[in-house]
Parts: C-alpha cells; structure tokens; sequence
C-alpha cells in the first residue's frame, strides 16, 4: 500500500514582492465608472471642438487627478477629497509656470526642491494633505516642463474647472445604495448602518479568536462613518432634520460600541440574542424607519447592562430623531497641524520628496529641453510611502508603465486623431475607479490617458521614452530611499506611533480619573484607536520594505499591538466604573501588567519615552 503523499509546503514569498502582487477586490463601483467616463473625454472633447485643445488637456488633466481621488465614500466627504487636492494642483500650477518662465534651470530646481520640502512635510498631516502635496508637485512640474500658450492662471483656472467638473458629477449623479429612496445620503447612511453590523459581528465573535479582528473591524467603520458624516453639509435647510437624524444615529452606537468592546474584551462567549439588537438598528438605518421593538440581552454583567441601557438610548434616539451635531471628534488647531508636518516623521519625507523632486527636475531639464515634467512627476508619486513599500511601489509604476505605453503605442498606430484618442482618454477615465484596485493597473491606465492627452495637446508618440523616463525616476527613488538622512530611520512609523500612545495615555488618564464627561471619553476613545489604525498602516507598509529598511522599525508591531490590549482594558474599565464605581482587582492587575510590557517593548523599539497614569487607588500605574 503506498503511503499518502504530504501537502508540498507553499512558497512563501518575501514581504515586498507578496506586496506587488496583491490587489484589492470588491465589486466594480459602476457610479464611479460613470463618472470617469463623463469626466476627462468630455472636457477635453469640448476644448477640441471650441479649437482651444490646450485648455481642454489642462482641464482632462485636473479631472483626472481628482479622479484618482475619487474613492468610495459619501458625498459630503468628497468635497474636501477632491476639492483640496484640486486647489493645491491649481497653486502648483501657476507656481511652476512663472517659475519656469523667469528663471533658469539651476534657479528652477532649487525652488522645485523647496517646494518638495514643503509639500512633503505637509502630506504627513493626513490623506487628504497627502493629495494635496501630490497634486501640488505634479502640477509645478507639468507647470515648468509643459510648454502650453496660455498664461500660469488660465492654466490654473482651467485645472481646477475640470477637477470642479468631476465633484459636480460626483454631488449630482445619483449613486446606487443611497438607501431609502433618499437621494442625498448615498455614502452616509451606509456608513452609519456598517457600525452597527459591525457592532454586531464583534458580539458574535466574543469569546472566540475572532474577537481581536471584529474590534479592528469596528474601528474602520466607525472611522469610515465619521469621515462621511464629517463634510460640509448638503442641502442644510431642506435637509437639517434628516441630517441630524442620522448624526444622532452614530452617536448612539457610540456607548454600544463601547460596551460590545468590553464585552469582547471579558472574553466570554456570548448567546446569540445579545447581536440581534445592533442588527435591528443597521437596519433601521438602512432603510430609515423605526427600529420596533429590540431583544433585551440578560443584565447579569457590567458590559450586559451597559449595553443594555445603550440599546435603550438607541431606540429612543431614533424614535425621537434627536438633534445633536457632535461626531464626538476635535477639529485638530493649525498648531497641531504645524507640529504634525514638522515632527520626525514629517522631516523625513520632506527631505525624501525634495530629494526626489529636485533631483528628478535637475535630470528632466539636463536631458529635454521641452516636455521634460514626466521624470519629476512619476518620482512624486513613487516616493509617497501610502501606496505601498517602497521596492513593491517601484516595481508596480515599472511594470504599469511598460505597459500602458505598449497598449498605448498600439492604439496610436490604428486610431484616427484626434476623435480615437478622445475617445481612449474616456475609456481610459472609465477605467480608473476599478485599476485603483492595484498600483501597476492604475499606472498603465493612467500612463495610456497622459500619452493620449498630450499627444492630443500636440506633443509627438513619446510611449517609448516615457518608458525610459519611468525607469529612471525609478532608479532615483530607489537610492534616495535608501539613503541615511539626519535622526532617526523609520521617522513617519514612530511619529504615528508615538501619536497614538499620546492618544492612549489620553484616554486611560480620563477614564482613571473618575470623569463623568463620556462626551469627551468617547472623543478621546476614537482618537485613541484611529490614531491606532493609522500606526498599524503605516508599520504593516514598513514591514514589507526590505530588509535594510524594514529593521529600521522593527518592534513597533508589537509596541501597536500592546497600546491596542490597553486601549480596549481602558474601555472594559470605563464600562466598569460606570456600573459599580470601582475597578476589580484584575483590571487592576491587568493595566499594571500592559504598561510594565508597554514600557519594555518601547525600549526595545528604541522609544524611550514611559508612560505614567496615576491609579485610581492614588498609587503609580507606571510602565
């Protein structure tokens, strides 16, 4: 008898390389297809038929960009996606074209270098000042190195008209999901109804090793639904009440997500009843009707009762309506802002992009003396360390490049000009919100719709040298990336940690303290855990570096993984005090234990700071 054969071990791919190879997946967002299709071909149709092409590439080019930006989310939360970005673009613009105009190549680059300093240090503020700085850099570069006949505002004013073209489609167009035949909560009332599903999940998963993923799940709907309510609004006076109906909504799933995560946290499994309430109430905000009556879980523990009264101020609250306007969230002030851009990890990257920026102009300009702005551009978008590590970044542009210039050069040869190439900067805009899935897909979509534009705008087939161009800036960033800069390595992962462990020792001070503010506990509570989530990003993204970079944080995993254990024993405390005013002896035990562990992973990882939160017996919690 021959004996079974075993399983052939799977080949484990190194870190950087699984990382270009993976890719988002989800259904098409066909709203989203509409509107790129509508978007770059239609503008840069009409600036063809008024005999004003070059105009018309400027504004294809503005909505392009703000295509790549356009991701899923509610529409009040694209105004400021979109809108900044597109307003930085239209800065860069007027700023590369005079700039260009009036000084000499030596000049040029140094201001360009300062201005990569600038932008780079501003991108580490968020993702929104992230496009910014982008958008702020590509247009100085196309600004210098794209001769166009218009002055640097008309080129501005038109930039920005066609990213302007695509948030309208974005505010009017009806989108599928906007539940309950309400045509303006499209985003937000998705948003809303996802935390409480995923309120839901973590109950079900209490008690199994799910529960750890179920939080973090809660956490990405709670800050997706706080970025969609959290825009200029819609329509204020026709629809103040509805709004405010669905922002008291979040808020009451506030204190039920706090005591699920308590309840996840006591790691006993619980029976299936106690998820149905939160169930109902998704629904309830679907569909915008009333929630009927609600299951009742069993009193018999602290995070029971809490949840139980919380689902009591639930019911009430979207019986009555409510008419709160508070997302329990602080509007950071320009200081904190300032001090974000300038911090470790803001430093770092300036210096990188400057690095990037100016040396990637430098070479434009020593090689073309026209049309010289790809060099520059393409580093902007390979330094960014938010679209992946950086080998897996250089790798995806490469290939993407290769080929949407190949694609690219087969439909030069066949198609007439310049309605085919009108038409292949649609498509091309149509293709976007699916390639974005994965950065090689948006290059090559992204690389067919520039050498469309541009030779549309009159410059000649450029596939292959913009093949060449890519490389090159590829190369760049590669050793720039690499290069030791002035204070620590691995500035941006320890800037962003060290923010969240601020937001942590926030949150336990206050909820130690005996407060009986829970507006401010719960603000503190979700600054705490999405200053959390944006860590884990970017050290999972430090991670898949090689080997030279990646030791450079070594350790912070675990350091983000022991502030999370105690974030959520802050929370499980929270719901304790709340019921009987006092702390058992193993929540006592256990803060004493993650903060002696905090204080030796922390050194471990090279951070050296310690936290110190008083106990509530008067005696020192240190770490």
């Amino acid at each position: 008898m021959s004996r079974p054969s075993s399983p052939r071990p799977r080949l484990a791919l190194p870190p950087w390389l699984a990382h270009a190879l993976r890719a988002q997946r989800g259904p098409v967002p066909w709203n989203a297809v509409i509107r790129g299709a509508l978007a770059a071909g239609p503008l840069l149709l009409v600036g063809v038929l008024a005999d004003r092409t070059s105009l018309g590439v400027l504004a294809a080019l503005g909505a392009m960009l703000a295509g790549i930006n356009d991701r899923p989310g509610s529409r009040r939360s694209s105004v400021r996606r979109l809108g900044v970005p597109a307003s930085a673009g239209a800065l860069g613009l007027i700023v590369g074209t005079y700039a260009g105009q009036q000084f000499g190549a030596v000049p040029l680059t140094l201001l360009l270098t300062g201005l990569g300093l600038l932008a780079g240090g501003i991108s580490a503020i968020g993702p929104v000042a992230s496009g910014a700085g982008t958008q702020l850099l590509v247009a100085a570069a196309i600004g210098a190195g794209m001769p166009l006949p218009e002055p640097g505002w008309q080129r501005a004013l038109f930039f920005v008209a066609g990213a302007g073209w695509l948030l309208v489609l974005r505010l009017a167009l009806p989108t599928p999901g906007s539940g309950a035949g309400d045509f303006r909560f499209d985003g937000e009332r998705a948003a809303v109804a996802a935390v409480y599903d995923a309120i839901a999940h973590l109950l079900d998963a209490a008690g199994t090793d799910q529960a750890g993923p179920g939080r973090v799940a809660l956490t990405a709907a709670l800050d997706h639904a706080q970025d969609a309510l959290g825009g200029p609004r819609l329509r204020q006076y026709a629809s103040s009440a509805d709004e405010r109906r669905l922002r008291t909504q979040y808020a009451a799933a506030l204190p039920i997500a706090e005591a699920a995560t308590a309840l996840a946290w006591a790691g006993d499994a619980l029976h299936a009843r106690v998820a149905e309430g939160p169930r109902r109430l998704a629904a309830a905000v679907r569909t915008n009707t009333h929630t009927g009556p609600l299951p009742a879980p069993a009193r018999s523990a602290p995070g029971l009762r809490a949840l139980d009264d919380a689902l009591l101020h639930a019911a009430d609250a979207f019986d009555r309506g409510g008419d709160t306007h508070d997302l329990h969230t602080r509007r950071r002030t320009v200081a904190a802002l300032l001090r974000t851009a300038v911090d470790a990890g803001g430093r770092e990257y300036g210096l990188r992009v400057a690095l990037c920026f100016g040396a990637g102009a430098a070479v434009a300009q020593a090689t073309h003396h026209a049309h010289w702005y790809w060099i520059p551009a393409t580093a902007v978008f390979l330094v960014k360390p938010d679209l992946g590590p950086l080998v897996s970044r250089v790798l995806c542009r490469a290939a993407g490049t290769v080929l949407g210039a190949v694609v690219f050069a087969g439909f030069a040869a066949v198609l007439p000009r310049p309605e085919g190439l009108v038409a292949l900067v649609a498509v091309s805009g149509a293709l976007i919100p699916v390639a974005t899935r994965h950065f090689a897909a948006q290059t090559a979509v992204v690389t067919v719709l520039v050498l469309a534009l541009v030779m549309v705008g009159g410059e000649p087939q450029a596939s292959w040298s913009r093949i060449l161009e890519t490389l090159v800036a590829c190369a760049l960033v590669l050793v720039v990336g690499h290069l030791p800069m002035p204070g620590q390595r691995g500035g941006g992962v320890r800037a962003r940690l060290a923010r969240a462990a601020e937001a942590a020792q926030a949150y336990l001070q206050h909820v130690l303290s005996g407060s009986d503010d829970r507006h401010a506990r719960w603000m503190l509570r979700r600054e705490a855990y999405r200053a959390l989530a944006e860590a884990r990003t970017a050290i999972a993204h430090s991670a898949a570096e090689l080997p030279a970079l990646a030791r450079h944080t070594e350790g912070t995993e675990e350091v983000a993984a022991t502030l999370e254990r105690l974030v959520d024993t802050a929370t499980a405390c929270a719901v304790h005090l709340d019921d009987t005013g006092h702390l058992t002896r193993r929540h006592s035990d256990h803060l004493t234990e993650l903060l002696d562990e905090l204080t030796e992973r922390r050194e471990r990882a090279g951070l050296r700071t310690r936290m110190r939160v008083p106990g509530v017996d008067g005696t020192s919690l240190a770490g």
